[in-house]
């Protein structure tokens, strides 16, 4: 482990270097890709530094322990090696958790598409809830969230909605909420009090640059028709809404929340590059854990991961069997406790796989 920490510790102060260069200065993809990789290599080094002054403040502890006589000064010391040792290993654990191997994705913002699925309007008022509630944990977390195509039910609803989230690990904090949300609640239009059925699909995608993937002009076409909505001067006057279609693996992405063909066709090619890289990742992944089924699920996305019982007031993620009563504080957007039971249980995977 030492050789590989001196290994990060070189590499950040060449990063450090690269980005005080006045090239990378007029590159503004260098710039994001070289300080995505400083905050990444930042976290290691302060980690590191941390190990080194605990480990050298616990032998001073250590040596008072062998030399005093003094039982005061002794049982002080002591307590001291305690607090110390616990904090080395803590310390040393954080760091094995560091090195595991990285995504391409770990510090990548996030793309967020939510369909309504089964269960007619209630399903699209579901949407709409889901979307609100993420809407509502991007603004406790300080991030940035763009809609880049939105498609309403006209009954408060949404059909389908896209949504870019840019902030520090948006994505790594999010991937896990990829899957159906399945809600069992009395809709407002039933009058025999009976409990529906609906569900939502959520999917999350890393935000690709077009340094990640590159689309090829002869690869897509692209398709301009008139917006389709609740009306407005824009709407069916002017042609801006925008289809593209890569036409090697057949993806069809729409973009008409813009009033302009130019400013539709680049939010639909953000989304077109955030679909293929995912599909990608997803290829990798399938390959290298082929057949294996982990305790947070396959990540399938027909896979229902989630369910809202509003009857009981209790949210039960099934694939780690964590549960809440506190129905109306998490649809406004308090997340944390499911986001980092799953992270965790994913980082002790991780870890198992690698000491395995």
């Amino acid at each position: 482990m030492e050789i590989r920490l001196k290994e990060i510790a070189d590499r950040h102060g060449e990063v450090e270097r690269l980005m005080s260069q006045p090239e990378t200065a007029s590159d503004p993809n260098a710039i994001r890709r070289l300080g995505r990789e400083y905050s990444q290599l930042q976290q290691i080094v302060e980690l590191w530094n941390e190990m080194t002054r605990t480990q050298s403040h616990l032998e001073g502890a250590q040596e008072i322990v062998a030399e005093e006589d003094d039982p005061e000064v002794l049982e002080m010391a002591n307590l001291e090696v305690t607090e110390l040792q616990a904090k080395l290993e803590s310390t040393t654990a954080a760091i094995r958790l560091e090195l595991l191997p990285k995504d391409e994705t770990e510090l990548a913002d996030a793309v967020v598409e939510i369909r309504a699925g089964a269960g007619g309007d209630e399903a699209g008022l579901f949407a709409a809830e889901i979307f609100r509630m993420y809407q509502r944990y991007s603004e406790t977390r300080k991030w940035k969230l763009k809609v880049l195509n939105q498609n309403d039910t006209g009954v408060g609803g949404i059909k389908e909605v896209t949504f870019e989230l840019e902030g520090e690990r948006a994505y790594q904090r999010l991937h896990l909420e990829s899957g159906v949300h399945r809600v069992q609640r009395v809709p407002s239009t039933e009058s025999q009090g009976r409990i529906h059925t609906s569900t939502a699909t959520v999917v999350v995608m890393p935000k690709a640059e077009e340094v990640d993937v590159k689309i090829e002009d002869n690869d897509i076409k692209i398709d301009v028709f008139h917006s389709g909505g609740a009306g407005g001067q824009n709407v069916n006057k002017v042609a801006t809404a925008i289809r593209i279609t890569h036409l090697p693996t057949g993806l069809v992405v729409q973009c008409q929340n813009e009033r302009s063909q130019m400013q539709n066709k680049l939010q639909a090619m953000e989304i077109l590059r955030s679909r293929l890289w995912d599909m990608e990742l997803r290829k990798q992944q399938a390959e290298i854990s082929a057949n294996r089924k982990s305790q947070v699920g396959t990540g399938d996305r027909s896979e229902k991961i989630r369910t809202y019982n509003f009857p009981q007031s209790r949210i039960t993620d099934h694939r780690i069997g964590y549960t809440s009563h506190q129905m109306p504080q998490v649809l406004s957007g308090d997340l944390d406790g499911f986001i980092d039971a799953l992270l965790q249980e994913e980082q002790a995977r991780k870890l198992a796989a690698v000491a395995g």
